[in-house]
């Protein structure tokens, strides 16, 4: 039984198989209608999401299975009191896979530790997003068509944004990948990725508070919102939400086959001009999402389907 908990977990020839089965997915849906027929995903989420789980759910479904769980704490048993490891062991006698999103950093990985079910990672605090990771490869894959020899910036809230994390863990194992990291000093990549992640792995990169003098070589835009959940001071928080906004204006200092990614929600980061740029790609980024989130029930699972 396999877990995902960090995009680590799974290794470059895996994550090529389970980016392959998405494509599949997505060009012969039929093909995997019943695929998980009589199988159920339980998703548990104690922080709020729209994205993330509804596309579990909408990938559990697709599949031919289908969904329980909570979509807050305050609607489930924790509520009482009870414990994590609890929960998931309760869990594991109702459904075949499980998606988990937490405030508490380790949280999954207590869990897959107690459950005789896989635990998929869907977000705990502001430390991963693997599965995040997953829909922004395949976004990249299908539509620059490689994820090595590339330029990367990634922007806004670098410090607790788990996508951004997650994203780097995954992209320094490709060859050839090069980080511009755009943010206010105050909300700067933590150290440890800094550190262990980039320089552990002789990855080039660059730290810019300015998004103008990035973009030109950029192949890759990713934008974040700033998490007002993540800061303990509003006053912090209204003074460093619109440090950056991407508009038409600034996407002129762009190359014309940029892809603007963003893990979504936005908030006022992006204006919704750009929306009609064909360069933004983000809400194609969500559909992807459901392609690989069915390919990871499949392979957690090890089901296949000739």
């Amino acid at each position: 039984m396999r877990h995902l908990i960090s995009p680590m977990d799974f290794s470059v020839e895996e994550l090529d198989e389970l980016l392959n089965l998405a494509t599949d997915i997505e060009n012969n849906p039929n093909k995997y209608k019943d695929a998980c027929k009589g199988k159920k995903i339980a998703t548990l989420f104690y922080e709020p999401s729209t994205r993330t789980r509804l596309s579990f759910e909408a990938a559990m479904i697709n599949l031919g299975g289908n969904v329980l769980g909570f979509s807050s704490s305050a609607s489930s048993s924790v509520a009482k009191g009870e414990s994590v490891s609890d929960t998931i062991k309760m869990i594991s006698c109702y459904a075949d896979i499980c998606a988990m999103r937490h405030p508490k950093e380790g949280a999954p990985l207590v869990a897959s530790t107690k459950s005789s079910i896989p635990v998929i990672n869907a977000g705990d605090g502001g430390h991963q997003h693997p599965t995040q990771t997953l829909t922004d490869l395949m976004t990249i894959k299908s539509l620059k068509g490689r994820l090595d020899n590339l330029t990367i910036g990634l922007c806004g809230d670098l410090k607790f944004g788990r996508t951004v994390h997650s994203l780097i863990n995954a992209l320094v194992r490709y060859t050839n990948i090069k980080f511009v990291l755009i943010s206010p000093s105050e909300l700067r990549i933590p150290s440890y990725i800094r550190e262990e992640v980039l320089e552990g792995n002789n990855v080039p990169y660059k730290e810019v508070t300015h998004m103008e003098d990035a973009l030109p070589d950029l192949d890759i835009l990713y934008m974040t919102r700033v998490q007002k959940e993540r800061f303990f001071n509003e006053a912090e928080y209204i003074r460093l939400k619109d440090s950056y906004i991407l508009d038409n204006e600034k996407m002129t200092l762009a190359s014309k086959d940029m892809l603007v990614l963003h893990p979504l929600p936005r908030v006022n980061e992006i204006s919704v001009e750009v929306d009609e740029d064909p360069r933004a790609v983000y809400f194609k980024q969500v559909q992807y999402g459901v392609y690989v989130r069915m390919a990871l029930i499949l392979t957690l699972l090890d089901i296949h389907i000739n």
